[in-house]
């Protein structure tokens, strides 16, 4: 039986981690479109990096997800600004045409070229966002709206590239889309029940806990020090977009 096929690759991009724009911190949110074959072992796509590799990078974040579809939305929301004119504007390894958060679940597994994927977790915004666009809410933003992009672990590591077709090759929990589990955590109101349900599923480490203390206490959480992230120096406190 034929593999479905549900979107495809608009672009294949990586970058360094350099210096960023508050003090000791590091990036490669600005990434680089990549040509031609680009290889993907079990950490992630070749030359690529990750500024800070205790909440970046490893095998629950090898590859990060975003849809292109979204830009048009956050042209119309924000403006015309130059770093959405092209991919990699939040930082994503694969820019995908055909599915978002509403379509892709917790756990499919999607083979694009020679590799393997499978749906670990969708993103959890931080503050770099916020000074990569110039606006101290954009890490916000995204979480509420949902458009946060997704992160896959490397099954089974090949080659890929632009232009490469999405198959999806296991969907074992259709009841999940990642919109449902980004309302789950983000805006909260999930009853006892629900919550119950989600801790079925194979989650992350971090995402279990959360569901876990959120039951524990009956509380939401405060994503304020995510979200905001440390003080901005001086040089720094009317944020500038950092551009591709």
């Amino acid at each position: 039986m034929m593999t479905p096929l549900i979107g495809r690759i608009k672009a294949v991009l990586t970058g360094h981690a350099i210096p960023y724009t508050r003090p000791g911190s590091r990036s490669a949110i600005a990434k680089s479109v990549r040509q031609g074959v680009v290889p993907v072992a079990m950490l992630g796509l070749d030359g690529d990096e990750q500024g800070d590799r205790r909440i970046h990078g490893g095998p629950d974040k090898a590859v990060h997800l975003y849809a292109f579809e979204h830009y048009a939305r956050w042209i119309k929301e924000l403006g015309d600004m130059p770093i959405l004119d092209t991919p990699g504007a939040f930082g994503e390894n694969l820019s995908t045409f055909g599915m978002t958060e509403v379509q892709i679940c917790l756990g499919d597994q999607v083979r694009i070229g020679g590799v393997l994927l499978q749906v670990s977790q969708g993103r959890q915004p931080c503050w770099k966002l916020n000074d990569r666009f110039g606006l101290p809410d954009m890490a916000r933003r995204l979480q509420q709206n949902l458009r946060t992009g997704w992160y896959c672990r490397v099954i089974a590591p090949g080659n890929l590239a632009a232009e490469d077709a999405i198959e999806l090759v296991a969907r074992p929990y259709p009841g999940w889309p990642l919109h449902r589990l980004g309302e789950l955590l983000y805006h909260g109101g999930a009853d006892e029940r629900t919550l119950r349900e989600a801790l079925a599923l194979p989650l992350v480490p971090s995402w279990r806990r959360t569901i876990e203390n959120r039951l524990a206490s009956g509380k939401t959480e405060d994503w304020t020090a995510r979200l905001a992230g440390p003080a901005p120096s001086a040089h720094v406190s009317a944020i500038t977009p950092i551009r591709v």
